[in-house]
């Protein structure tokens, strides 16, 4: 139990580092289930409700939201924070799994830095897809050209 406990207040911890400061324990509340990794015995998976949420990179020790993690930390955090909004006529490609271009983004969390975990959204701000930040907030906006995004998974695929 007290190893439960221990590997609890470390993804709280996490999440707080990454996302926001004493967000850690709303978006991976107390009922939560934490799978660890065979071979280190770390945390590896964290689901809540039966629903995989996210899943810790061994790479760099930071989340990766699945669609699910990316809706309930929207429901948490008010946008822009780390949102970046596109065009309408792109929303169906971007579901599918596809990368956010630069010239696509029509608004962006002006503090998202390359290689953060972001959240794609609609102007309604229904989430399309999470990603990698592959460009700076403001050069989302800037740039007409490249990739802004490298898209993890899209809200349609299965």
């Amino acid at each position: 139990m007290e190893k439960d406990k221990s590997h609890l207040n470390r993804i709280q911890g996490i999440a707080n580092y990454q996302f926001e400061e004493d967000i850690g324990r709303e978006l991976f509340p107390d009922g939560v289930k934490i799978t660890l990794s065979k071979k280190t015995g770390r945390a590896r998976h964290v689901y809540l409700d039966g629903k995989l949420m996210a899943t810790l990179r061994p790479t760099n020790g930071f989340f990766s939201l699945t669609i699910n993690g990316a809706q309930r930390l929207s429901s948490l955090i008010k946008p822009p924070r780390f949102r970046v909004v596109v065009q309408k006529d792109v929303e169906e490609f971007i579901r599918e799994g596809r990368n956010v271009f630069a010239r696509h983004v029509v608004a962006s969390d002006q503090e998202i830095r390359p290689g953060e975990e972001v959240i794609i959204t609609n102007e309604e701000d229904e989430v399309l897809a999470v990603g990698r930040a592959l460009l700076t907030g403001r050069e989302m906006l800037s740039f007409k050209r490249g990739v802004a995004v490298k898209v993890r998974r899209g809200s349609s695929e299965g």
